[in-house]
């Protein structure tokens, strides 16, 4: 994607000013120096070097202040504005190269963020740096068995004990936690309160009698989800963020820090996944196949939807607004969309593609590393996982009930109530 759209994007600008286009030059002449010559992609390396490039690649990230762009100076990061972190981004993705380790979506992008608006200074003091320097990975602690899409109905309690929390329940779908050391929980400490009222957001270490990290294999073949359970487990008074009984409007506002950035990203890593597939038609023979072609051509015209989206949702964001409820089709589209074009993979290599050869991906989310091979491990690993991306950060269910109610201003769905 490029700062300047073309033709079929003019009815929006998202023309960056010109500091954000300086800022772009110097990535470009870091990304340069940095990468050796003819680098295609992460994808392209085999898994342990992708594992080695990646972690050298976050010390890089780290000393250049990229991976805390826009956090304030004091606390380690450059001061930069969000626009400036979508340009890095951008480049990032065109290069072929990750933002930091998979869990850094929970300790950099999520956590740090939601500290910088809502933690004390204390909070920030402590956490931000070994945040960054990797000293403490972290997971997110929403969903449960009887508390996913209706997130409001969690049923994990927090008991203020002296100069402690002290915690029972269980949640569900959590990903990374196996490796994790901290986690970050929606905890009810009000029962008597509202439903969306009387959580609180509790930083909780993962080390410690009391909590049990369960990893259960997802059909792809690998472990990335867990059930955590807690047992009378425990974390200081003073380890709430937002203030207590705060934690549903605490835990909004995290949800909304990485869409500006996916609105630049997806469209780059999904039209490399559409010029993927043209090759793999080509590798099988079916891309004179008229079939297979208009196929192609549905998925292409879809990517070049999403990167306008995009731009609709950059737009806004250099007009200073906050995403809304509106960012909910862009998350519809693409997890939609990417199940569909992986079902055109699995057409495309018939037989070829029930037997798994090659790399499967790094990656537990979206498409596969850029600079991928077009290996049946590839495709077939990211069909499996283009399922889940209908479910995870809120399902296309209700994605459309919140465009439905918010955005189009229908009646609300019925809710049940417990008897």
């Amino acid at each position: 994607m490029r700062a300047v759209p073309d033709e079929e994007c003019t009815q929006v600008d998202i023309s960056y000013p010109p500091e954000t286009e300086t800022f772009r030059a110097e990535v470009r002449a870091f990304l340069a120096a940095s990468l050796p010559a003819g680098f295609s992609g992460i994808g392209a390396l085999d898994e342990e070097a992708a594992w080695a490039f990646a972690r050298d690649w976050r010390r890089r990230l780290v000393e250049r202040g990229y991976l805390s762009l826009t956090w304030p100076e004091e606390y380690g990061g450059r001061g930069l504005s969000k626009l400036h972190q979508v340009v890095l981004m951008e480049e990032l993705a065109l290069a072929g190269v990750p933002f930091g380790l998979p869990q850094d979506t929970f300790g950099v992008k999520m956590l740090a963020n939601t500290l910088l608006r809502w933690g004390t200074e204390e909070q920030k003091r402590r956490f931000l740096p070994r945040i960054l320097s990797g000293e403490d990975t972290w997971c997110q602690g929403y969903s449960e068995p009887d508390a996913g899409s209706d997130l409001a109905s969690l049923k994990t309690r927090a008991v203020r004990e002296g100069d402690e929390w002290v915690i029972d329940g269980q949640k569900v779908w959590t990903s990374g936690a196996h490796h994790s050391d901290w986690i970050f929980v929606l905890a009810r400490t009000n029962p008597g309160a509202s439903k969306h009222r009387g959580i609180s957001f509790l930083l909780v270490p993962l080390d410690q009698p009391g909590v049990e990290v369960r990893p259960f294999r997802m059909m792809s073949g690998q472990l990335h989800f867990n059930e955590v359970f807690f047992d009378g487990a425990r974390t200081r008074a003073d380890l709430v963020v937002g203030g207590v009984d705060n934690g549903w409007t605490v835990a909004q506002s995290l949800l909304g820090v990485e869409r500006g950035e996916e609105a630049a990203t997806n469209p780059i890593l999904f039209r490399a996944e559409v010029e993927r597939l043209v090759e793999l038609a080509r590798q099988y023979g079916k891309d004179r196949d008229p079939v297979i072609r208009q196929r192609i051509a549905w998925c292409w015209s879809k990517v070049e939807i999403m990167r306008c989206l995009g731009y609709r949702i950059l737009t806004g964001w250099l007009k200073g607004a906050e995403p809304g409820p509106e960012s909910s089709i862009a998350k519809l589209y693409w997890s939609e969309y990417h199940t569909e074009v992986t079902d055109l993979a699995m057409d495309i290599m018939g037989l070829h593609g029930q037997v798994p050869v090659g790399r499967p991906p790094l990656r537990t989310y979206r498409a596969d590393d850029p600079g991928a091979a077009n290996s049946s491990a590839s495709w077939s690993t990211t069909y499996l996982i283009a399922r889940s991306g209908t479910i995870y950060a809120g399902t296309s269910q209700v994605q459309r009930n919140i465009l439905a109610e918010k955005v189009l201003g229908l009646p609300r769905e019925p809710r049940l109530t417990s008897p």
